[in-house]
């Protein structure tokens, strides 16, 4: 009787020492899949951040980083269509303060048209 309940351990043991170790690896992949990810949305960034160098002004520059500090997800969008504008050659370089500013205001023509009613 002991013998069986010495293999049933065994097994039972052997069993759980696989599971972790697939734990283990599953681990493992998904991090380095991750790590992946982040070097290559990394890439993206400095290219981007590249790209917009060369095209803004300083002064336009500086107003999507003050932008960032607020929204991080708006200055996304935004610098995801400048990127569309300047590919595509519509708008001309180096783009001033004053360009981005109408570039925004297009961009928030859903904000600034909200009104408040009081009844």
């Amino acid at each position: 009787m002991s013998v069986s309940s010495d293999d049933e351990l065994t097994a039972l043991r052997a069993q759980r020492l696989q599971a972790m170790q697939q734990q283990i690896e599953q681990q493992a992949a998904n991090q380095l899949q991750a790590e992946e990810q982040a070097q290559q949305e990394a890439a993206t960034s400095a290219s981007i951040d590249a790209l917009l160098r060369r095209h803004l002004s300083p002064e336009a520059r500086s107003r999507l980083t003050r932008i960032g500090l607020v929204d991080a997800e708006r200055v996304k969008s935004i610098k995801a269509e400048l990127v569309s504008l300047f590919q595509s050659g519509t708008v001309s370089s180096p783009m001033s303060d004053a360009s981005l500013k109408q570039i925004l205001a297009k961009q928030s023509k859903s904000r600034s048209n909200a009104s408040i009613r009081r009844i």
